[in-house]
């Protein structure tokens, strides 16, 4: 049986726990949602960043979305790590991902509710520099496992067309690096109603592919669990959004991406995987330095997609295009990964 014939034969085991996890995750969101409505576990629009400098176009916008509940991003990686422990806890190729899923998301979950709580930097959560040092030491637990643990140090590292390395101990640092950063990328994305959640479903939908093309099977039941439990999360966070991701979605989410990423050697075809969270966070950088430096904004509000919003486009008209980016670029991830393995 050639390989595709093997991915084809691997694809109804992958389903079940997709769909497993679509309809548990479906079925327990009202349940969650009664209950974040019921203790007013909802989001605060600051008017402030983490300057203390004043966001009136952002404050502006979002203020209707005030008291809209967070901490969604719950539902996600808790109805995977679940369906993974319970149905898939002997894999030990899933324990790093869901350690790093759980963790930030934990992490994040604490974010949440000190903003919900109005406590923290501008009473609206945890000081950046808090974050991360702790989302850090999540990535570096990882780190330290994926070179030890799982003995990748000596392992060759594909860089698509630029061949491959042996990075040693180098492999640490760049985990870290590529970890934090995509999770923090991540949260920036989480910004409108459904984006970071359509997003995400074409990455993870994307690595479940990508896992069955490695033959990693185990790995690829554990992309779908994450990609069932999130569609039932998106079914309910489309405009208007009952609830949101939060930053223990969000983060979570984005740091498990990079980590699978590199379990299947593709960090090559991250970035256009996950593009639009590259670009999220450029945009932000950019504002950051040009208003410290220049004292000007290069956008009206950073990042990006807030711009656009400021500028008058529908907020959904703003998610959708995106998605489209975020299909197009993932394709061309795939193609990259088609080619180099």
């Amino acid at each position: 049986m050639d390989r595709f014939g093997m991915i084809a034969s691997d694809l109804f085991g992958v389903m079940v726990f997709f769909s497993v996890s679509f309809v548990i995750a479906w079925l327990s969101t009202p349940f969650l949602t009664d209950f974040l409505y019921k203790n007013r576990i909802g989001k605060r629009i600051r008017d402030t960043d983490h300057d203390g400098n004043k966001t009136p176009i952002f404050s502006a916008m979002h203020r209707s979305k005030e008291n809209t509940p967070t901490l969604g991003g719950v539902l996600i990686w808790g109805v995977t790590a679940i369906i993974t422990l319970v149905a898939n806890f002997a894999r030990t190729g899933t324990l790093l991902p869901l350690f790093t899923m759980v963790g930030c998301g934990i992490v994040g979950a604490a974010d949440d509710l000190m903003n919900v709580l109005g406590v923290g930097i501008a009473r609206g959560g945890m000081r950046f520099r808090t974050k991360l040092v702790l989302y850090a030491t999540v990535s570096l637990a990882g780190a330290l496992w994926f070179a030890f643990k799982l003995d990748w140090l000596e392992r060759a590292f594909s860089m698509g067309s630029f061949g491959t390395f042996v990075l040693g101990y180098w492999y640490i640092p760049l985990f870290v690096a590529v970890a934090v950063f995509t999770a923090f990328a991540s949260n920036q994305t989480d910004g409108l109603d459904g984006l970071a959640g359509g997003v995400f479903a074409f990455a993870y939908g994307a690595y479940t592919f990508i896992c069955l093309l490695k033959g990693n099977y185990s790995l690829a039941i554990f992309c779908a669990t994450i990609m069932g439990s999130l569609l039932a999360f998106l079914w309910f966070n489309v405009y208007p959004a009952r609830f949101f991701m939060g930053d223990t979605g969000a983060m979570s989410l984005g740091m498990t991406l990079a980590v699978i990423s590199f379990l299947t050697n593709t960090v090559y075809a991250l970035p256009f995987i996950g593009l639009i969270l590259i670009i999220e966070a450029i945009t932000t950088a950019i504002q950051i330095i040009s208003k410290k430096v220049f004292g000007k904004k290069v956008f009206l509000v950073a990042p990006i997609h807030h711009h656009f919003e400021a500028k008058g486009w529908p907020e959904t008209k703003v998610t959708m295009r995106f998605w489209i980016i975020s299909a197009v670029s993932t394709a061309l991830g795939l193609s990259l990964v088609l080619i180099y393995g």
